[in-house]
């Protein structure tokens, strides 16, 4: 089979790979769809370290993994100890994209990415599902419910799964109003997901493309972050008090200390977005108004398939996100075109 394989610098390129066989515990997919995410910007821009392997963000990448950490698709094969329980060729199901030691509490939780031991994350440490099939862990599969699209699961594996559990650290509730920065794909799934709980949302972004999308995903107000003072503007929508949530979904500095700015006495800021720095001014930004400021790190395996069934249960248009679908063959110009972020989210179909 073929597999992309980041090179660091914008480059990558389809390798060859030997089609995988399942170790006893393992099971074996037949990637469907396989989305392209932010995360994977960040190694496609990376720095090439001279053996071959890209440093992002403190996440160490294997030399030659196949990229890819939102797969979806049908069980192809499973490992002999594997028990019909747990899963079974021809089932459709996403991956929990991060294996840890299975043991320690973080794990026992369904949090394997905070592993007290250390963690493997699929597409940079592991290979991912950039490729025909993917070989993981049996307990690493979440079933995908089959009112799903292998695209809708693809999507929630890691972009609207992870709006998703900043929405729960939120502890967001219907009739709250929420202004959710930037609105690529995360920042769109929690306008899609935010607006479906029944929240008023105002979601701003410098692209007129990605505002215009945030509009059709339900935001009631669209604000251009560039040529508005959002923290004002937000203020004048909500009688001068300030949103009830606000969440950051863009890393950007200016961004994450408005979303503090931007929320009323007594509110909860939420930041998603990795990486980068801000800057606030403690007492009058948090101590005395009251702020509570979280981050949210993605989500569990369970808040996965929460996910999934509450997009399910309430008929929610994941689909809409795709903007581009591109073939294995096409992943050099898909990578090209998804690193000038003006688009909506795009997936890899390799089957």
């Amino acid at each position: 089979m073929r597999g992309v394989v980041f090179l660091g610098d914008r480059k990558l390129e389809l390798r060859e790979f030997p089609d995988p066989t399942p170790g006893p515990r393992d099971v074996v997919i037949e990637i469907k769809a396989s989305g392209m995410c932010g995360s994977d910007l960040h190694q496609y821009r990376a720095p090439a370290n001279p053996d071959g392997a890209t440093a992002a963000g403190g996440v160490k990448r294997v030399p030659g993994s196949i990229a890819g950490h939102e797969p979806c698709g049908v069980i192809a094969a499973v490992g002999s100890a594997v028990t019909e329980q747990e899963a079974r060729v021809g089932q459709r199901v996403m991956d929990h994209h991060y294996d840890g030691c299975g043991g320690c509490k973080h794990c026992r939780g369904g949090w394997t990415q905070m592993c007290l031991e250390g963690t493997t994350v699929y597409g940079s440490g592991g290979h991912g599902g950039h490729a025909k099939y993917m070989k993981v862990p049996v307990h690493t599969v979440v079933p995908l419910p089959d009112a799903l699209s292998f695209e809708t699961g693809a999507a929630i594996s890691c972009g609207t799964g992870t709006a998703w559990g900043a929405l729960q650290r939120l502890n967001l509730q219907g009739g709250e109003t929420i202004a959710i920065f930037g609105q690529g794909p995360v920042g769109l799934s929690a306008t899609q997901l935010a607006a479906a709980m029944g929240a008023r949302v105002i979601a701003l972004d410098v692209s007129p493309e990605r505002r215009e999308m945030a509009a059709d995903f339900g935001a009631e107000v669209v604000i251009d972050a560039r040529s508005n003072d959002p923290v004002e503007a937000i203020r004048d929508l909500t009688h001068g008090e300030g949103a009830h949530k606000t969440l950051d979904c863009s890393s950007a500095p200016e961004a994450r200390a408005a979303a503090v700015r931007a929320a009323r006495s007594w509110g909860t800021a939420c930041y998603v977005g990795e990486r980068g720095q801000v800057t606030l001014d403690v007492s009058p930004d948090l101590l005395r108004r009251q702020i509570t400021l979280v981050g949210s790190w993605t989500f569990s395996k369970q808040g996965q398939a929460a996910c999934a069934e509450f997009v399910a249960d309430h008929n929610i248009a994941v689909d809409k996100l795709f903007t581009h679908r591109w073939t294995l063959d096409q992943a050099e110009a898909a990578y090209k075109l998804f690193d000038t972020q003006t688009t909506g989210k795009a997936v890899i179909l390799p089957s």
